[in-house]
């Protein structure tokens, strides 16, 4: 068994098959974690939900994205800060199903962090002085001060001589702030012990899935050439 990490599918799944078949995903035996925010963007998100379900072992991580839509399965909500933010192309991939009862399960049945052999598993980030316990669920979603707290002690290390980690954990792996903010390569951003793994997929990047052991990672085309007919988040 292999163990695969992938973050932010954004309703890629043309993307989502490339990462699967290029990195040799063997959905009976493989293990997949899934950072989360597989909803909204691109408009294949409910065939992304069912890609992910032939998957016997997979862990899924609840995303903001992700918390919207389950909030419209469960109550019906759209709310605007949901539906400008790619939540309308998710609203009219769904207009195609009529049985939605398996996708609102997978999320009810996702968890807000996974640790796997001291390797934190988390869609946004945590508080880092302190217990993952005792972080918020929708600081988990939305949190970006880690990433950013990473960066800065990264670039304090040649000052210092001494590079600064995140408490308690090996490795931190985390999606959700997409690093062409930071780095245009649209390579995987490690800094310090922190993974971000979010190439921009849900906007014009690349998807990312990543040996966690091994770190060999591949990558899908880029998204806005896999669907040039469509307009995609603005």
């Amino acid at each position: 068994m292999r163990r695969f990490v992938v973050a932010d599918v954004h309703g890629a799944h043309k993307a989502l098959v490339q990462c699967l078949l290029r990195s040799g995903f063997d959905k009976d035996n493989d293990l997949l974690i899934c950072l989360g925010d597989v909803a909204d963007g691109w408009p294949e998100v409910p065939e992304c939900f069912d890609e992910l379900l032939k998957i016997k072992k997979l862990i899924y991580i609840l995303g903001n994205h992700d918390n919207w839509l389950l909030e419209y399965f469960k109550f019906g909500a759209t709310p605007n800060i949901w539906t400008i933010q790619g939540g309308n192309a998710t609203l009219d991939a769904y207009s195609r199903y009529i049985d939605t009862t398996a996708h609102q399960q997978l999320l009810e049945r996702a968890v807000y962090y996974y640790v796997l052999d001291n390797k934190l598993f988390v869609h946004g980030g945590y508080n880092w002085h302190d217990d993952i316990e005792n972080t918020s669920r929708h600081d988990m979603m939305w949190d970006r001060e880690l990433i950013q707290a990473a960066i800065y002690w990264n670039k304090q290390a040649p000052k210092t001589g001494v590079m600064h980690k995140v408490k308690d954990y090996d490795e931190v792996f985390i999606g959700h702030t997409t690093t062409s903010w930071f780095d245009p390569s649209l390579k995987p951003l490690h800094v310090s012990n922190v993974w971000d793994l979010d190439q921009g997929a849900g906007w014009e990047g690349k998807l990312t899935i990543m040996d966690i052991d091994s770190k060999e990672y591949w990558q899908s085309d880029m998204v806005k050439d896999l669907y040039p007919d469509v307009k995609g988040r603005e």
